[in-house]
């Protein structure tokens, strides 16, 4: 397992878990108090996590986790050795509360990461006391979605995805990707904090992309266009949400996101004003407030 250079919570490394025989990386932040787990969004890494997990360790047992094929985890073929879908995901994020946690949680997720915490919710609501979203993916390439798309749009992600689906085509299209310039652009491009975009941010998402596999998850991942929208699971909740959007999300737009509101189970949606796409890792001053009083209101109320 590849370990990050100069993370900021500690010197310590990540923690291994096994699941389904796959090694599975995670870190942890405290000893005492009510558990969190954090779950990143497509690409990244419990490291994406770096400038929460100790403020909220101080008075949670505060977990971040990488996804099976993402971070430091394992990353086995797709669709041979397991499939990549929501509902993976969402078992895992249950068994790993089961088995290293140890108690119920609060799931807190960013993009994919919101449908893997609700997806695990649903399917295991003895386990969790609540859920906070931030900038939850809409997936608005969804074969359900791609009828709101203007035609080109959705003409042009089609034949991206069936293009994909040639792998040699699709290497030579992750190679491209993964290269550093290329990810600060499309990371400046979701942050709209520009000094948030650095160095070490751009380490944490290029490190796993030399991983075997890698490539392979990464376009199953763009290709997968079915599973659970956001507005399919949040009826079935039956614990409380938070929603937070950062307001300059270039890629899940806010006014499409307020709908998210309008389900009995979210409790309050809270603009981010003038934050873009990832709102723990560009403004985490504001975020780590927010989550912590709700967390601790929540568990009190229990």
């Amino acid at each position: 397992m590849k370990q990050l250079k100069n993370h900021s919570i500690s010197d310590a490394s990540p923690k291994i878990w096994t699941w389904k025989g796959f090694p599975i990386c995670y870190q942890s932040v405290g000893e005492k108090g009510v558990a969190v787990v954090l779950i990143h969004g497509f690409g990244a890494s419990w490291a994406h996590w770096r400038k929460n997990l100790s403020v909220l360790g101080e008075n949670c047992r505060c977990y971040a986790i990488d996804l099976i094929g993402f971070g430091g985890s394992a990353k086995p073929t797709p669709g041979v050795e397991i499939d990549y879908t929501f509902e993976t995901w969402g078992q895992q994020v249950a068994d790993f509360c089961r088995e290293v946690v140890g108690s119920p949680v609060f799931l807190v997720g960013n993009s994919i990461g919101c449908i893997v915490a609700m997806q695990a919710a649903v399917d295991n609501p003895d386990l969790v006391l609540g859920v906070a979203l931030l900038n939850c993916t809409l997936r608005l390439l969804h074969d359900r979605k791609r009828g709101q798309l203007i035609w080109y749009e959705n003409l042009g992600s089609y034949i991206l995805q069936q293009l994909l689906g040639n792998k040699l085509i699709g290497y030579l299209f992750f190679k491209q990707i993964a290269r550093p310039e290329v990810v600060r652009k499309i990371l400046r491009q979701a942050y709209c904090r520009q000094e948030a975009v650095t160095d070490e941010l751009i380490d944490i998402i290029m490190q796993p992309t030399t991983d075997k596999g890698a490539a392979d998850v990464f376009l199953a991942f763009t290709r997968y266009s079915y599973g659970p929208l956001p507005e399919d699971l949040l009826p079935l909740l039956s614990c409380p949400v938070l929603i937070l959007w950062g307001t300059e999300d270039p890629w899940e737009p806010i006014e499409l996101g307020r709908k998210l509101a309008d389900f009995p189970a979210v409790q309050q949606f809270i603009p981010l004003e003038g934050v873009g796409h990832c709102p723990q890792d560009e403004a985490p001053e504001i975020v780590n407030p927010i989550l912590q009083n709700w967390i601790l209101s929540m568990s009190q109320k229990g």
